[in-house]
């Protein structure tokens, strides 16, 4: 398979069953008590597993897990800063998504730039990145960690 048609396989199934996300994490070793874990993620039914490992091979990154103990789907994950830096964020910049999931993508890269900078490290940015990160994904409708928890950071 030619690499461009491979990279729009691999864009256009992202679009469908991928995530860009920023998880809130509570985290009492770090300065404001919590933690952003940025992570791209893309689920797959077990007997398909050969989609993921694809997308592991061509983006050179990330790992394959289970994504439950309840179920047969795998999930492809990379959280590692760097990797996402250097291969995911570069890749869909090259090869944008269709859907509404680019403005994510988008946001996603923002945050994982800026925190690349040392941003979150002081209190005013890493509220600036914890915005951005919750008004990802349908701001945040299935978070747990809402700005109302949060009254101490502004």
């Amino acid at each position: 398979m030619r690499a461009d048609t491979l990279d729009g396989y691999i864009a256009g199934f992202v679009d469908g069953e991928g995530s860009f996300s920023v998880s809130v994490q509570r985290n009492p070793s770090c300065r404001v008590g919590l933690q952003l874990v940025p992570e791209f993620h893309v689920s797959q039914n077990g007997d398909r597993a050969q989609v993921l490992e694809l997308m592991k091979k061509r983006l050179g990154c990330g790992y394959i897990k289970p994504n439950s103990k309840r179920d047969r789907a795998l999930v492809f994950v990379v959280r590692d800063r760097r990797a996402l830096l250097e291969s995911i964020i570069p890749f869909f910049e090259r090869v944008p998504l269709i859907s509404s999931k680019q403005a994510d993508f988008e946001t996603f890269a923002r945050v994982v730039r800026a925190m690349a900078e040392g941003r979150h490290l002081a209190p005013d940015g890493f509220v600036e990145i914890l915005e951005l990160a919750l008004s990802m994904n349908g701001n945040g409708r299935f978070r747990r960690v809402r700005w109302s928890d949060l009254v101490v950071l502004r």
